[in-house]
């Protein structure tokens, strides 16, 4: 079976060259994608929306019932075509290639930072800016903690990963000695 992402792929792309040519932007059409996903994912979203008893007609009213912000003609069109072709539940997945088209178009990529403490904003900020001269990118960073890194940080940007973590300095001092 094709991956996830392969299936979402064209979908994502279509509504990507879709909402660059709508006066809406995208930043509102990748507002509408993270909700539209994010109502996707929910468990009893899920069940509903593969309810056999219910055809795709309303099963595209009761998914478009469920968003908060209003449907454009387009964003319904969208939801429709989905629900049409089996396709609604990938909507995380074309949500995030969405993201990723909308920030290559930009400039910019997501920087998942995972530090072993938290991490203030001067030091976010300090980071992300080495991180941007690095990358040549303009960076939106996501932060998290985990204890287990026991120090430093791990930062993945795109799928380049940059880890100065004292746990993964400890793996690659275990691999030396072990060879």
């Amino acid at each position: 079976m094709a991956e996830l992402s392969t299936i979402a792929r064209p979908y994502a792309e279509a509504l990507f060259a879709t909402a660059k040519e709508d006066q809406q932007g995208l930043a509102s059409w990748s507002e509408l994608v993270n909700q539209l996903a994010a109502v996707a994912s929910l468990e009893d979203v899920r069940e509903a929306l593969t309810d056999p008893r219910l055809n795709n007609a309303q099963r595209t009213e009761l998914f478009c019932g469920l968003i908060k912000l209003a449907l454009s003609e387009k964003a319904r069109s969208f939801i429709g075509l989905l629900v049409n072709n089996d396709r609604i539940l990938l909507l995380p997945q074309i949500a995030e290639q969405f993201d990723a088209l909308k920030n290559q178009l930009e400039g910019s990529a997501l920087a998942e930072i995972t530090s072993a403490f938290a991490l203030d904003e001067a030091q976010v900020q300090e980071l992300v800016t080495g991180l941007e001269k690095k990358f040549g990118l303009k960076l939106k960073p996501a932060v998290t903690v985990d204890p287990a890194l026991i120090g430093g940080v791990r930062v993945v940007v795109g799928d380049q990963v940059l880890d100065t973590s004292v746990q993964a300095q400890l793996a690659r001092m275990r691999d030396t000695l072990a060879a």
